[in-house]
């Protein structure tokens, strides 16, 4: 890690994802992009991904008025780690349960494991409640290892989970031949398959933003806030381009960034952890029916793998180096020789097997980076800053987002609605304080 390194505002200038590219006639994407903001408002949720979009509605499911509630984006809308991750929502706590349990404990690695399948469940009835078209395709997934070390990985992590009182009902777990019969890949020698889904994230993110905004939630973009102060009356008073905003409830969803508003918050507190993920246009051999129906974890070194989708809307295969590409808070641009290690290693993994001659307009057509904010404890931070009465955060997914948010924020929620931590359900060593921040040192 750079130590020079210190926590910054996005960079305005960032590129766009595949996900930003199909969904630019979205209404509010610029929302209130010039206009001056409120005086005052009683929650002001700073970050317009997933997670500031779930609390606004959560919030309003819990009886607050919308007009009482101010969302506010340094960007666009969703133009954080939620618009430039790998569409993936797979519960797969099991498989991290060694370092889990280390850090945390065997009842804590259980319960984080426990929460990422209730979260799964919860994203499905959301999506399929509120009937929200964003690609939310549910699927097998597979774990495919291709080497000892991360068959041996896997399947201590997965053994220790179920000694530890785990349920492994749904995992399928396979092994040599039958690995490589099960996945198709000759390399594989072991495979664990289980269910999980695959989506289009921004689409999800949209509709819970304009429903809310339908709602009364006030919703400002390309204004952000550059510093939070005490003012009069236990409020707080938000500093930003376009004037001031005073309120009772701050409640922090800028994940990687937050240390900005945070001076509590050092980079390696929440570590800036750059991905590169890649959009490519199926050639014959992935069109049609024999498109890639699963989603895959390509287990090639216990520090490195591949992951894969293929969307449901147009076919496009998203294909994520999960790698770090660097520390740093720059997604403007991407790395060349990523992108070309991506292409092949697609080819390597999925070779044609369809005579055809290649079509312009095939192969590689996007690639974009992303930050994924890493904890050094592996877990998000989550709750009330005792230290700053009234300011929450939810922030410090370490890549696993869409894998938490549903039920992180339904338990954040209840905090703010002055709840106890056991209402949440959520997993003890989640909860922010001082300590953790000291631990690290």
């Amino acid at each position: 890690m750079a130590s020079d390194l210190k926590p910054s505002l996005p960079y305005p200038n960032s590129s766009l994802s595949y996900w930003h590219r199909t969904t630019r006639s979205f209404p509010l994407l610029n929302s209130n992009d010039t206009a001056p903001v409120p005086e005052e408002s009683a929650y002001v949720i700073i970050g317009a991904g997933l997670t500031g979009a779930l609390t606004a509605f959560s919030l309003l499911e819990a009886g607050i008025k919308g007009s009482d509630i101010l969302i506010i984006e340094a960007r666009e809308v969703v133009s954080g780690s939620t618009g430039r991750n790998a569409g993936h929502c797979r519960p797969d706590g099991f498989r991290n349960f060694n370092g889990y349990a280390a850090r945390h404990g065997k009842e804590q690695a259980l319960k984080i494991a426990n929460m990422e399948d209730r979260n799964f469940s919860l994203a499905k009835e959301f999506i399929n409640k509120h009937h929200i078209a964003c690609e939310f395709t549910t699927t097998k997934t597979f774990d495919v290892c291709f080497s000892d070390e991360t068959a041996e990985d896997e399947s201590k992590n997965l053994n220790e989970y179920i000694a530890a009182g785990g349920r492994a009902d749904a995992v399928q777990v396979y092994e040599g031949e039958k690995a490589r019969e099960a996945t198709g890949f000759e390399g594989a020698t072991a495979a664990y398959e289980w269910n999980a889904a695959f989506l289009h994230p921004v689409k999800l993110a949209h509709w819970v933003l304009e429903t809310a905004a339908g709602r009364g939630v006030r919703l400002w973009t390309h204004c952000p806030v550059t510093s939070i102060s005490a003012g009069e009356k236990g409020k707080w008073v938000l500093q930003t381009p376009r004037g001031s905003i005073a309120s009772k409830k701050v409640i922090h969803c800028t994940n990687s960034h937050a240390g900005v508003l945070l001076p509590q918050i050092s980079v390696g507190d929440l570590v800036p952890i750059r991905g590169q993920v890649h959009a490519l246009v199926p050639s014959r051999a992935h069109s049609g029916h024999r498109r890639i129906e699963a989603s895959l974890a390509l287990r090639t070194s216990l520090r490195n793998f591949y992951a894969v989708i293929q969307t449901a809307g147009d076919g496009t295969i998203i294909f994520t180096v999960a790698r770090s590409t660097g520390v740093t808070f720059d997604e403007t641009s991407y790395d060349e020789e990523v992108a070309k290690e991506a292409q092949e290693r697609f080819q390597t993994f999925f070779p044609p097997g369809v005579e055809a001659s290649s079509l312009h307009g095939e192969g590689l057509d996007h690639a974009w980076t992303g930050l994924l904010a890493f904890t050094p404890d592996k877990v998000p931070y989550v709750g009330e800053i005792p230290e700053l009465p009234g300011q929450y955060i939810c922030a410090g997914f370490n890549g696993h987002g869409i894998s938490n948010i549903f039920a992180v924020v339904s338990g954040l929620v209840k905090l703010i609605q002055g709840g106890t931590w056991e209402e949440t359900s959520l997993p003890e060593c989640f909860g922010y304080s001082a300590e953790r921040l000291k631990s690290r040192v």
